[in-house]
Parts: C-alpha cells; sequence; structure tokens
C-alpha cells in the first residue's frame, strides 16, 4: 500500500510539474503569440544543456544511492552532504561556461533571465525524498510555489512584451520550489564533520548516470533546438507546446518510474530477484494500461483541440500532436524498463546505450527530417528515436524477463483503443470544436474504453479487486 500512496503523491507532482504550466501556457500563447512562446521555447532548450552539465546524473544516481542507504542514518546523511556538495560544484562549473557561451547567444537578455533555471538546480534535493519513499512533502510544499507561479503569470503578463517577465516568474517558482524542501532536512539527517566528507567519490557513478540523462536530454530539447535554427524560433514553440501536452498525460503513467526506482533499488540489495520480476510486469501493465488509453484519445481529439487549446495561430500544433502520441506508449514502456528495472538493478550500462542509441538516432533523423517537413519532421524523428530505445531495452532484458507476462493483456489494451479511437475522431472531425464538444469527447472516449475493459477483462482487474480488498481489511 505503502507504493500505491507514494505512486499517487509522485503522480500528482509530476503532474503538477506539467498541468500549471499547461494551465499557463493557454493564457500565454493567446498574450504572447507563437512568436513569444517560441522565443521562451527556444532560449529555454538552450539553458536546459547547462541545467544537464549542472545535474551531472545526480537525480537518479541520488535517489538510488539514498535508497541503498536509508536503513543507515549516518552513511546516508554523509552521501546526502557529499552528493549535495557534488552538484554544487558541477553547478558552479557550469555557470562559468553559460557565462563564456553568453555573448555568442542570440537572445543573450533572455538567456540571462533563463539562468534562475541552473541557479535552481543547486538547491534541487527532491532526489533525496523519493530515496527514502517521502513523496508527500514533495508534493505539497511545490504545489503551494506552483500555485504563487501560476498566479503571478495572469497578474504580471499582459502583453506580447512581457516575454521577459514570464520567463523569470518560470525560472523563480522553479527556485523556490526547490529552497522550501531544506527546512525538513534537519528531522531526517545528522550534521557530519567536514574533513570526513568525500565528494568527489560519487562522481564516477553519477557521471555514469550523467550519460544516459544528457542522451535523453539531446533527443528531448535537440528538436527545439534545431528546429529554431533551421527553421524558425516560432516552430520551437509548436514543438514546445505538442510535446508539453503529450507530456502532461504521460506523467501520470512515468510517476511510476520514480516511486518504484527506490522500491526495486531495496529489494536488489536484498537479492529478492524473483519479487523484482514481478514488480516489473505488474508495473508494465498498468502503464500499458494507462499509456495505451492516452495515446489514442489523444490522439483522436488532437487536429481540433490544439487551435481551441491554445488559441488563433497554433493549428499545426494539432497535426504534431497526433504524430507524436504513440511516444506516450514507448516512453510509457522505456521508463518500466529503464527506470523500474534496469537501473535499481544496477544495469546502468544496458541503460546508458538505450538512450545513447535513442539520441543518435534522433540527431541523424533530424537533419534531413526537418528540412524536408519541419515541424513534422522532428515530432517524426522523436518517435522514431523513442521507438529504437523501447527496442533495445525489450532486447536487453530478453533473457531475464518473460516477453509473455509483460505483454499478457497488451491485445486486450489495444482493440479497446482503437474502438475507442474510431468515433472519437470522427465527432472531432464532424461537430463543431468547442470545450463542450472537446469535454464530450473525453467522457466518450472514457466511457468506450472502460466498457471495453470490462468485456475484455484483462488481469488487471483481478489485481485492483485485490488491492482494494486488502485496503479495506488495513
Amino acid at each position: 500500500m505503502n507504493v500505491i500512496r507514494n505512486y499517487l503523491y509522485n503522480a500528482v507532482y509530476q503532474l503538477l510539474l506539467v498541468l500549471l504550466p499547461l494551465v499557463s501556457i493557454t493564457y500565454v500563447s493567446r498574450v504572447l503569440t507563437n512568436t513569444g512562446v517560441g522565443i521562451n521555447a527556444y532560449t529555454n532548450s538552450i539553458i536546459s544543456y547547462f541545467v544537464l552539465f549542472g545535474n551531472i546524473g545526480i537525480n537518479l544516481y541520488g535517489n538510488r544511492q539514498i535508497a541503498y542507504l536509508r536503513e543507515n542514518k549516518y552513511k546516508m546523511s554523509k552521501a546526502f552532504w557529499e552528493i549535495s556538495i557534488l552538484r554544487c560544484v558541477a553547478v558552479a562549473l557550469s555557470f562559468i561556461a553559460f557565462f563564456i557561451y553568453l555573448p555568442f547567444s542570440k537572445h543573450s537578455t533572455f538567456m540571462l533571465f533563463q539562468s534562475l533555471n541552473l541557479l535552481a538546480v543547486a538547491l534541487d534535493i527532491s532526489w533525496f525524498y523519493m530515496g527514502i519513499e517521502d513523496f508527500k512533502k514533495t508534493v505539497t510544499r511545490n504545489t503551494l510555489v506552483k500555485l504563487v507561479s501560476l498566479a503571478a503569470i495572469f497578474i504580471f503578463v499582459k502583453n506580447k512584451s512581457d516575454i521577459g517577465i514570464y520567463i523569470i516568474i518560470l525560472g523563480l517558482g522553479t527556485f523556490l520550489g526547490n529552497l522550501t524542501l531544506w527546512p525538513f532536512l534537519k528531522e531526517l539527517i545528522m550534521k557530519v564533520p567536514i574533513r570526513k566528507l568525500r565528494p568527489f567519490s560519487h562522481l564516477r557513478p553519477s557521471l555514469a548516470l550523467f550519460i544516459p540523462q544528457a542522451a535523453i536530454s539531446v533527443y528531448a530539447v535537440l528538436n527545439k533546438t534545431m528546429l529554431g535554427d533551421i527553421t524558425n524560433t516560432v516552430n520551437s514553440g509548436y514543438y514546445n507546446n505538442s510535446d508539453t501536452l503529450i507530456k502532461t498525460v504521460l506523467a501520470v503513467a512515468t510517476a511510476t518510474g520514480t516511486v518504484m526506482l527506490p522500491h526495486v533499488a531495496s529489494a536488489f540489495a536484498r537479492g529478492e530477484n524473483e519479487r523484482i520480476n514481478r514488480m516489473l510486469y505488474d508495473s508494465f501493465d498498468f502503464i500499458s494500461f494507462l499509456t495505451v488509453a492516452m495515446m489514442f484519445g489523444l490522439a483522436a481529439i488532437s487536429i481540433n483541440f490544439a487551435p481551441l487549446f491554445f488559441g488563433k495561430g497554433f493549428e499545426p500544433v494539432g497535426k504534431a500532436m497526433l504524430l507524436e502520441s504513440p511516444v506516450i506508449l514507448l516512453i510509457g514502456w522505456s521508463n518500466a524498463i529503464g527506470n523500474q528495472f534496469l537501473l535499481p538493478t544496477n544495469r546502468t550500462k544496458e541503460y546508458t546505450t538505450s538512450v545513447i542509441v535513442g539520441a543518435v538516432v534522433n540527431i541523424v533523423l533530424n537533419f534531413p527530417l526537418i528540412y524536408l517537413w519541419g515541424l513534422s519532421g522532428a515530432v517524426i524523428a522523436t518517435v522514431i528515436s523513442e521507438l529504437c530505445v523501447t527496442g533495445y531495452q525489450m532486447w536487453v532484458i530478453r533473457k531475464i524477463v518473460s516477453y509473455r507476462e509483460l505483454f499478457l493483456n497488451l491485445w486486450k489494451y489495444l482493440i479497446a483503443g482503437i474502438v475507442m479511437f474510431i468515433p472519437v475522431f470522427k465527432m472531432n472531425n464532424t461537430v463543431r470544436t468547442s470545450a463542450f464538444s472537446i469535454a464530450l469527447e473525453v467522457l466518450l472516449g472514457a466511457a468506450i474504453y472502460i466498457v471495453m475493459i470490462l468485456i475484455l477483462r484483462p488481469t488487471i482487474l483481478e489485481k485492483a479487486k485485490t488491492i482494494l480488498r486488502d485496503r479495506k481489511k488495513n
């Protein structure tokens, strides 16, 4: 039950991270127009590279390391201070590189505003709370800060010249959100003499996880950068809006990865291999159940939803969403295998190789596809690269797990998703689009999917009944 509670907390947190910007972007898209949204997307993609260097793999490494050591308060505290110091050093070096780059930037003022996101990295200790499986504090403290940021956007961003104010508000929100997590530390960790700290002992293992994170960031951010350089920053904004919507629905599924990583790492430390495989089967099935519905549902309403949601001038986002929707399923699967199996069981090399494969494929395909088809080309490159990541991870675990167990119910979810997609897509393209019609389409799609699941009866229904019975007993 603790895992389920933590999943719900982290699902809320991850959804919050993308949902509040999504709420604000409906307003911002109309105020800043596609030009302003494009500038923010492009400059944010640039600062992301410096943020990545400042992180140096610590979010994943720190989460796993704290999970390994949480039974020993002294060792856990020592690791926390060492990892925190290492991150501050990395952020300082990243700032030096940033100021060397700044004079060559085409949007230097906006880039300076974006650097608030880099400063916020030094204060980010969410990995610690995830390692001890305390997700409640992360969610509750950040919720307030994010809501204040949202209110500030509505109050201070009034016209298209306020793009700088918008960037500052987003950066300050991240900075303050990270800062609010520090006061609770005095109850959880102890002081460790400075002379006993060895921060650079964590450099090599964190760099091992930095490489896959760098590769992930390359094909998550590079599309926006290359669209801005090869075509124009407006296309960067279109891609960003499509990707934001995709990541919003995906956050509900990928929240299991952050929750399960310390849980599986703890089981791995105890040598419970059979239990680890069973957790993967259950998690993979749950993710398939969610992501198939999300993939077909979002694809069905995408064409007319995007211009309604973002406003006039954002019609290309609808087609981009339709093309990008398969990544919901693919990222859901790779998150289950990578974050919930390969990383916590110390198969870092295999995980790293998978995302490097995806990054290389993305880079190679981006040049010709963006030149040929612009925005659509960037989206197609993203889908193919995610397919390669998932495919490689599937191949890596072929002798460790049972494919039959992994995909036991997939055909039922796919049938339910296709049956849902057809009437909703037809309705979206024939009925006059409005907020009311979109709401009806979503409700219709959810109802059809649920009915089909009840008819096809995948094993997830029995597991859900068991969980509910156990909850009542407790």
